[in-house]
C-alpha cells in the first residue's frame, strides 16, 4: 500500500495510529502532539486505489464490509483522531482534489425539486420505525437536545429543548402553528399542550405520519393538531407561528431562497418563525460523499452565512440567532449508546452491514459536534421588526411558566406514544 500511508504520514498530526495493511505490513504513525490512539487494520488489497478514487466514501465502505477492523479503540475513536488532525487532511493533494470537484457538483447534489425531495425523504425516514423507536427518546425527537447543566438524560434533554423553543414562540391562545418537518409529531403535540393552539405538522415521510396521527387521537388532541403529507413549497394559508427543527438540512443550498420565501409567505404580518439548524463555523461547503450515498441524499447543512444570505433576500427579519455547540455531540452520544444496546436487535432488523453503516454515521456526527466544526443554531424570524421582544429575558420566565405544566401533559403524550407502537406490534 502506498496512498494510505503517505495519506496517514501527512495528516497525522495529533495522536497515533497503527497500520496493519493486507500483506501483514506493520507501520506507526505518531504525531507530534498527543490525542487519540487508534489501531486498524486492512484486509482488501485494492484498498488503496478505492481510497484514491474517493477517499471518505472508501472509509465508510471498507468500515461497513469489515474490510477495515479497528483492533484498538472503536468506530467513534477512528473520527475523533480524523477530526483532530482534519485541517492537515485537508491539505493533502488527495483531499484537495475531491473537495474541489465535489464544489464543482454542489448545485447537481443538492438539486432537490419536490419529486426528488420525497424519494430522499423516503431513503431516510421510510426504513422502519422501529427503528427509530430503539434508540430516540420517548417522545421520538429526531433533534439536537438542549443539555444546559450537561448531565441531563436524553428524555430530559428533549424535553428542555421543547420547552426552550416554546418559549421562544411567545404561544398565545387562538394561534395557528405550522410545524414545517414535523418529524412524529412530538413538538407539535407539545405545543398545542403547552398553550391553547391550533398545528399544522407537514412532513414527506409516509411512516413519520402515519406514527404522527395516531399519536395525536391517543393523545386526545386531533381536534387541534392535524399532519399533512405535503412539501413546504405546496402549502397554502398563513399562520401566527411557523416552527422548523430539523428540516433546513434537507433543502439543499440551491433552494435556501425558496425555503425562506415560503416561511415568509405563510406568516402573518405580525408573525414569528423559529429555524432550528445543523450549521458550522466553516465557509459554504459540501455533505460527505458518505453521508450523501448512504444517509442523507440531498442533505445539506448550510453555513450561517449563506442562511443570513437567504434570509436578506426574502425580505425576513433576523430577530435573535442562538448557537448551541457541544449539545449535539451529547445528543448523538447517547442515540450511538442506544444503538450499541440494541446492537442484536438492529442486525436482526436489517444485517450487520447495516448496523455498521448507522453506527459509522452516529459517532461521525458525534465527533464532527464536540472536536470537529459542526454546531446547531436557532433563529427567530419575522415579517416585521417587532415581531420578538427587544431583548431575551422573556424565555427563562416563559420556560418556567412551561415547565411547571408539564408534569400533566408530556406523561399523557409518551402514554399515548407506547400505546400506538404497542399497537402497531400487536397488529
Amino acid at each position: 500500500m502506498k496512498v494510505l500511508p503517505r495519506f496517514l504520514r501527512q495528516g497525522i498530526h495529533k495522536g497515533s495510529i497503527k497500520l496493519t495493511e493486507p500483506d501483514g505490513t506493520v507501520e506507526v504513525f505518531d504525531g507530534e502532539e498527543p490525542g487519540p490512539h487508534l489501531a486498524i487494520r486492512i484486509t482488501d488489497p485494492k484498498f488503496d486505489w478505492k481510497l484514491a478514487r474517493n477517499p471518505e466514501l472508501a472509509v465508510g465502505e471498507a468500515y461497513m464490509d469489515e474490510r477495515l477492523i479497528i483492533e484498538e479503540g472503536d468506530v467513534y475513536s477512528l473520527f475523533d483522531l480524523y477530526f483532530r488532525n482534519k485541517p492537515n487532511f485537508d491539505r493533502t493533494a488527495l483531499q484537495l482534489f475531491w473537495q474541489n470537484l465535489y464544489r464543482h457538483l454542489r448545485r447537481f447534489r443538492q438539486h432537490n425539486p419536490v419529486t426528488r425531495s420525497r424519494a430522499n425523504v423516503q431513503h431516510h425516514y421510510d426504513i422502519g420505525n422501529k427503528l427509530y423507536r430503539m434508540f430516540l427518546d420517548p417522545d421520538m425527537q429526531y433533534s439536537c437536545g438542549y443539555f444546559p447543566d450537561g448531565d441531563e438524560t436524553l428524555r430530559e434533554a428533549q424535553i428542555k429543548k421543547k420547552r426552550h423553543l416554546a418559549a421562544k414562540l411567545r404561544l398565545a391562545s387562538g394561534q395557528r402553528v405550522l410545524d414545517i418537518g414535523c418529524g412524529w409529531g412530538g413538538l407539535a403535540l407539545y405545543l398545542a399542550s403547552v398553550a391553547d393552539v391550533e398545528v399544522v405538522g407537514i412532513t414527506l415521510s409516509r411512516e413519520q405520519i402515519k406514527i404522527a396521527k395516531a399519536r395525536a387521537k391517543a393523545a386526545g388532541l386531533e381536534d387541534r393538531v392535524k399532519f399533512e403529507l405535503v412539501d413546504y413549497r405546496e402549502l397554502e394559508g398563513r399562520f401566527d407561528r411557523v416552527i422548523s427543527v430539523g428540516m433546513l438540512e434537507h433543502v439543499g443550498a440551491p433552494f435556501l431562497d425558496t425555503y425562506f420565501r415560503a416561511v415568509r409567505n405563510r406568516l402573518s404580518d405580525d408573525g414569528l418563525a423559529l429555524v432550528h439548524s445543523i450549521s458550522s463555523i466553516e465557509p459554504p461547503g459540501v455533505t460527505g460523499p458518505f453521508l450523501a450515498k448512504y444517509i442523507f441524499p440531498g442533505g445539506y447543512s448550510p453555513s450561517l452565512s449563506e442562511v443570513f444570505g437567504a434570509v436578506e433576500r426574502v425580505g425576513l427579519w433576523g430577530l435573535d440567532v442562538e448557537v448551541w455547540r457541544k449539545h449535539y455531540a451529547y445528543t448523538l452520544n447517547h442515540w450511538r449508546q442506544n444503538c450499541m444496546a440494541k446492537r442484536d436487535e438492529i442486525v436482526a432488523l436489517y444485517d450487520e452491514r447495516f448496523f455498521r453503516m448507522w453506527e459509522f454515521y452516529l459517532a461521525a456526527s458525534e465527533a464532527s459536534f464536540l472536536v470537529g466544526t459542526s454546531h446547531v443554531f436557532q433563529m427567530q424570524l419575522g415579517r416585521e421588526r417587532e415581531a420578538a421582544p427587544l431583548t431575551r429575558d422573556y424565555i427563562l420566565a416563559a420556560s418556567e411558566a412551561i415547565a411547571s405544566r408539564e408534569p400533566e401533559f408530556v406523561e399523557r403524550i409518551e402514554t399515548a406514544t407506547d400505546k400506538v407502537f404497542g399497537d402497531l406490534a400487536g397488529g
